[in-house]
């Protein structure tokens, strides 16, 4: 169950680059309508948004040496598909790694928040999605995933994700429609 007034929604890499850009995910497309549904109930209900989006410096990052040029800070790559916002309200927090916690502010700001459980949205479940998950998890949060809010390049990354986010971290999985429920 969701603690209210405890718990944040992250939504990762939910991006230009990889919606329909350089890292386009088709797949991710098709999530974006129940990532809508949840992120105006959570902001109707004073649940905190907080976008944990690659903004890469180019010729310097790590990640592009093995996927090349995407998400580059300043570009329109880098910005979050208009379709999701970001809303006056909602907190963004850069990242040049897979994780939102590596070398961000995201534990400080989720700790001043009070929370202590994040539901884990966007792309890719075997990546992004559960690097974000493991530094939650390794930092004493509650990890809650929204499985029509998540995706991968494929179902099969898709899948093994979430198995992977419910046996290794504890992860509880719910739909976007029970999530709002518990809100």
């Amino acid at each position: 169950m969701i603690e209210k007034g405890k718990t944040a929604i992250l939504v990762v890499d939910m991006l230009n680059d990889f919606v329909t850009g350089a890292l386009k995910c088709d797949r991710g497309l098709a999530i974006v309508p129940h990532v809508q549904k949840l992120l105006k109930g959570a902001r109707e209900k004073g649940v905190p948004v907080i976008f944990c989006n690659d903004a890469h410096l180019k010729g310097i990052d790590h990640e592009l040496k093995l996927w090349g040029d995407h998400a580059i800070a300043g570009t329109k790559g880098a910005e979050i598909i208009p379709e999701l916002g970001p809303e006056a309200s909602d907190y963004i927090v850069p990242k040049r790694r897979y994780s939102g916690f590596f070398h961000t502010d995201l534990d400080l700001l989720l700790k001043e928040l009070g929370i202590t459980t994040v539901v884990v949205t966007g792309l890719h479940t075997h990546m992004c999605v559960r690097h974000t998950s493991a530094d939650a998890y390794m930092l004493g949060y509650k990890v809650v995933v929204a499985t029509d809010c998540t995706d991968s390049f494929t179902k099969e990354d898709y899948e093994y994700g979430i198995s992977y986010l419910k046996s290794v971290y504890g992860a509880e999985a719910y739909t976007a429609d029970q999530l709002l429920e518990q809100f």
